[in-house]
């Protein structure tokens, strides 16, 4: 073990704000660099993981997928890097939020609509449940 301030998952987990059983999926996927291990085996964290583990959480936070979260961390190791390639990404990743937006949007009003069309009393009668047993368009 290199002489440099470590902690246990558990003190990187409080430090970051990434569960435990994240760390060690993220260091499955390769997100995360493997950690070092204490001469028990337990795993050791420095300040470079958690710096990582912090990124990967604000970029969660944000929505990007661990695919979109991979390549960002490619370009935030790589000091080389063109800030196009970075801004690409995050374009994209706008592009398909408004998608998802739109879809969830018209979701919304279909929904109000036949809200609004339900008298909500005591009748069996339901536009919402009719328009369910629908065949989908």
């Amino acid at each position: 073990m290199r002489n440099k301030a470590v902690m246990t998952i558990g003190k990187a987990s409080a430090s970051s704000g990434v569960p435990p059983k994240t760390i060690r999926f993220y260091e499955e996927l390769g997100l995360l660099k493997p950690a070092e291990r204490f001469a028990n085996r337990y795993r050791a964290y420095d300040e470079s993981n958690i710096q990582t583990l912090r990124f990967i959480r604000r970029a969660r936070d944000l929505g990007f997928s661990l695919q979109e979260i991979d390549k960002l961390l490619g370009l935030y190791r790589n000091r080389r890097r063109a800030s196009e390639d970075v801004k690409r990404l995050a374009l994209a990743h706008i592009a398909e939020l408004d998608h998802k937006i739109a879809e969830l949007t018209r979701i919304r009003d279909t929904l109000a609509e036949l809200a609004r069309r339900c008298r909500g009393d005591q009748r069996p009668e339901c536009p919402i449940l009719d328009e369910l047993e629908l065949p989908p368009s």
